[in-house]
C-alpha cells in the first residue's frame, strides 16, 4: 500500500526507463492515509489509478484487501476534486466488479458494460479479491458523479504478456502456477498488458470515452488455455485436466471502438512465458 523507496527493487526498473531521468518523479503516498496523494496530483491533467491490492488468499479481508481498495480509490479521487487541473479520471478496475453475481453463464451468455457484480453474492462465496474492486468502483462512480469528476473506467480481464519489474507480481506468479501444475481457475477472460496500457491512454485522450471498457481479448476454458500453450510448446510438461465448463463471452465492442486493437492471446501468452524464461523463473 505504501511504495517504500528504501527498496531498490520496487523503482529500479522505473527509473531504467528510456527518458526517466527526465521525465518520471516519483512520490511517495499510502493509499489509505488522507490528503496522502494531493502532491502526487497536483497541476496534473490525467489521473490513472491503478493501484490496488490483487490476491486472493487473505486472512483479513478487510485490512489486506477492502480497506484499501475502497478508501485508496476514494482518497485519490478526493485530491482529484481539489485540483481544477485534473481533466479526467481513468480508473483500473476488473471484470472481477463486472460478471460475479447470479445471473446465469455460460457459452452462449455475453457479458458487456452493463452487467455489475453483486457486493452481496461476492461476500456470500468469500470472493474477497472481487467484492473489494465491486465496491471501489462503485464508491468511484458515487463520488464522482456527486463531485463531478469526468471518470473512465477500464475493466480489464487477467492480465498477461512481458513482466516489467523484475519480480512476481500475483497475476504473473499466478499463471506460473498454472504452467507447473498447482492450480488454476475454471476460465479465463485474458487481456494483454501493453493493450490494458493503451486503453487507458485512449481512455484519457479520447475526448468521447465515457463509461466502463472491458478489456478482454478472448475468453477461454482451463483447458483451452493449456492445450494453445502445449501447441506453442510442444515439449513443455503441460498439466492434463478434464473437460471444463465452457467460458461465458465477454463483449469488447466499446473498446474496440475506443481504438484498442487487441493483440491475440497466443502471442501475448507466448511473450510472457519467454519473458518468464529469460528471468530464470520459468526452466
Amino acid at each position: 500500500m505504501q511504495l517504500k523507496f528504501g527498496d531498490p527493487n520496487k523503482v529500479a526498473h522505473l527509473k531504467e526507463l528510456q527518458g526517466a531521468d527526465e521525465r518520471l518523479h516519483l512520490l511517495e503516498a499510502n493509499l489509505i492515509e488522507d490528503g496522502s496523494f494531493d502532491p502526487a496530483v497536483h497541476g496534473c491533467e490525467a489521473v490513472f489509478h491503478t493501484a490496488s491490492p490483487a490476491f486472493i488468499g487473505s486472512t483479513d479481508p478487510q485490512v489486506e484487501l477492502l480497506e484499501p481498495a475502497v478508501k485508496g480509490t476514494l482518497n485519490i479521487l478526493k485530491s482529484c476534486s481539489k485540483e481544477s487541473s485534473v481533466r479526467r479520471v481513468v480508473l483500473t478496475s476488473s471484470v472481477a466488479a463486472v460478471s460475479f453475481n447470479r445471473r446465469p453463464k455460460g457459452p452462449d451468455v455475453v457479458v458487456d458494460e452493463t452487467w455489475f457484480s453483486d457486493p452481496v453474492f461476492c461476500e456470500e462465496i468469500k470472493a474477497w479479491y472481487i467484492l473489494s474492486k465491486t465496491l471501489a468502483e462503485e464508491a468511484a462512480w458515487k463520488f464522482s458523479k456527486e463531485n463531478g469528476i469526468d471518470l473512465v473506467v477500464m475493466n480489464p480481464g487477467y492480465v498477461i504478456g512481458p513482466v516489467l519489474q523484475p519480480t512476481l507480481n500475483y497475476t504473473s506468479e499466478a499463471f506460473l502456477n498454472l504452467i507447473k501444475g498447482k492450480g488454476g481457475f475454471p476460465s479465463y477472460r485474458f487481456v494483454d498488458v501493453r493493450d490494458v496500457a493503451e486503453a487507458h491512454i485512449l481512455g484519457f485522450e479520447n475526448p468521447s470515452a465515457s463509461g466502463r471498457y472491458l478489456l478482454v481479448e478472448r475468453s477461454l476454458t482451463l483447458l483451452e488455455t493449456l492445450e494453445i500453450l502445449q501447441k506453442l510448446y510442444p515439449s513443455m510438461e503441460v498439466p492434463k485436466i478434464p473437460v471444463g465448463d465452457p467460458a461465458h463471452q465477454v463483449c469488447n465492442k466499446r473498446a474496440k471502438d475506443l481504438g484498442v486493437v487487441f493483440t491475440p492471446f497466443e502471442e501475448s501468452l507466448k511473450d510472457m512465458v519467454e519473458c518468464l524464461k529469460q528471468r530464470n523463473f520459468l526452466s
